[in-house]
């Protein structure tokens, strides 16, 4: 991404988080914490979704690092799949907030 780009993401993410008034450092480390959380809670929300048999396709096609196929199984098998991690990631920002809150 494009440093003044990615600044003004990073900026727009801490407000969001309630953490713009931390130093930068501190910042990115939480930044980079929290999508970490955020990305496993939406791939658990969507590999939920799934039955058994569909989790062990959905793991091969995620190994086989091939993002349309892995888009096209979802888009079929998962209808919704992104309003599903949206609300996920969204849950996590709740959850984090409150954790910060005094």
């Amino acid at each position: 991404m494009i440093p003044p780009m990615q600044d003004e993401m990073t900026a727009l993410i801490a407000k969001d988080l309630g953490i713009k008034d931390l130093p930068l450092e501190e910042q990115h480390s939480l930044i980079a914490q929290f999508g970490e959380i955020a990305l496993k809670a939406a791939t658990f929300a969507v590999v939920g979704k799934l039955t058994n048999d569909k989790r062990d396709e959905f793991a091969k096609l995620a190994q086989a690092g091939d993002p349309t196929a892995l888009k096209t199984f979802l888009d079929h098998e998962v209808p919704g799949h992104e309003n599903i991690a949206k609300a996920a990631v969204a849950e996590e920002v709740k959850r984090f907030k409150a954790f910060q809150a005094p």
